[in-house]
């Protein structure tokens, strides 16, 4: 496994008991709006400065990821990685980068200090603007339902926003501090994506990763709101584990991440039945898909765009269901359901669905949270369940529908 960067790399003085002490947390507390941070279940990543943007042009994504780290070593640059964000529309411009210098260290979820809570938000009033209204966002999931039953497509995954403006300056260091602190062993991510724009958020979900030629997947599909009463919250896991309609959206997205890597792989593992995770808001139906490469020439960016995108944030046929998004949500979609990540010259990375965030510019921010439209979906429950994926980042801002 390749580290970005062994020579930057900054600890905290450390308890001899516990040498993580402040490794993690040290990286989380120096981000500043403009820096790349990441921190993923293996590792916590930042960078300060430009480097190399990774141009756009006619050439696949994967071509010039290569070229851009190809020069940051002909430079002298030791261990270079890109690292940024990928949109929902592929032929989109990407927002990723080659930093002249990346800081690594171990898992936040390692370093014991991550478990002192985050100051809370300070009090402010936002004002809230929901795109669609619920109600048309019922009305879209219900004319793709009838439609579904007319055969026209089998899932499609639709999305709304909350536009959040504030009286004053966003403080994107604190809302990173308590999106990590409430889930440190998720994906925590904030990267810049154009001039004053920062996509920040923390995704459960991991696309692909790959270490020298071991590659893991973890689709989740299929979910339900965590409830504050512990009966009640086991109750409803348990009814996830067993709802027909979740299991049956789940395997569809299992399946395709099935048959997308398994051209790359001389051995895949797919478990018969899925698992649980949880975040702090919600229980996912989760299936961890474990494999071997073929070649070691295939990279974890390479497969993350083989995948993307999943049944899982789009829907299937997923042409079509691209097309029923695109005549149903009225937003453009930027970076939310794309792929978030980081990847080294080796081909070794993490690459991250898009979810659970927002993109925030100025006093703005722009929350997005979708849900999987099946047959057997209902307006009712889809909308209600958007409405529970926003709490993740409304908790971090203190904002409440």
């Amino acid at each position: 496994m390749s580290t970005a960067s062994q020579v930057a790399t900054h600890t905290a003085p450390a308890d001899p008991a516990h040498p993580a002490v402040g490794a993690a947390t040290s990286l989380l507390d120096a981000y500043a709006p403009g820096d790349h941070f990441l921190a993923t279940p293996g590792r916590t990543l930042h960078a300060r400065g430009p480097g190399r943007h990774v141009p756009h042009d006619e050439r696949p994504l994967t071509a010039r990821v290569d070229e851009t780290l190809a020069a940051a070593v002909a430079a002298g640059q030791e261990s270079p990685v890109v690292i940024g964000a990928i949109p929902f529309d592929h032929t989109a411009p990407a927002a990723l980068s080659v930093p002249e210098s990346v800081r690594t260290a171990p898992p936040l979820a390692s370093d014991p200090l991550i478990a002192l809570p985050a100051a809370a938000p300070a009090a402010g009033a936002w004002e809230i603007r929901q795109v669609p209204e619920p109600e048309i966002y019922g009305k879209g999931v219900a004319s793709a339902v009838e439609r579904m039953w007319r055969g026209e497509f089998s899932k499609v995954v639709l999305a709304r926003t909350l536009e959040l403006t504030s009286q004053a300056p966003l403080d994107l260091p604190a809302m990173l501090q308590r999106l990590a602190r409430r889930d440190p062993a998720g994906y925590t991510f904030a990267l810049p994506t154009g001039p004053g724009r920062t996509l920040i958020g923390a995704s459960p979900e991991l696309l692909v990763s790959r270490h020298g030629r071991q590659v893991v997947a973890n689709p989740l599909a299929g979910s339900t709101p965590r409830s504050a009463d512990l009966a009640e919250d086991v109750r409803r896991a348990a009814t996830l584990l067993e709802s027909a309609k979740d299991l049956h959206e789940h395997a569809v997205v299992v399946d395709a991440v099935h048959q997308a890597l398994a051209p790359h792989c001389t051995e895949l593992t797919v478990p018969a039945r899925p698992t649980l995770i949880r975040t702090a808001t919600m229980w996912h139906l989760s299936t961890t898909v474990t494999g071997t490469l073929r070649s070691p020439d295939a990279s974890a960016l390479e497969l993350a765009l083989a995948l993307h995108p999943t049944p899982a944030v789009c829907g299937t046929p997923t042409q079509t269901a691209r097309e029923v998004i695109a005549e149903t949500e009225p937003f453009d979609r930027g970076f939310f359901t794309g792929v978030i990540g980081w990847g080294d010259a080796e081909g070794d990375g993490d690459w991250v669905v898009t979810i659970r965030c927002a993109e925030a510019e100025e006093r703005m921010l722009r929350l997005y949270a979708g849900a999987g439209v099946v047959a057997a979906s209902e307006p009712e429950a889809e909308t209600a369940e958007t409405a529970a994926k926003f709490r993740t980042f409304l908790s971090a801002v203190g904002a409440e529908l």
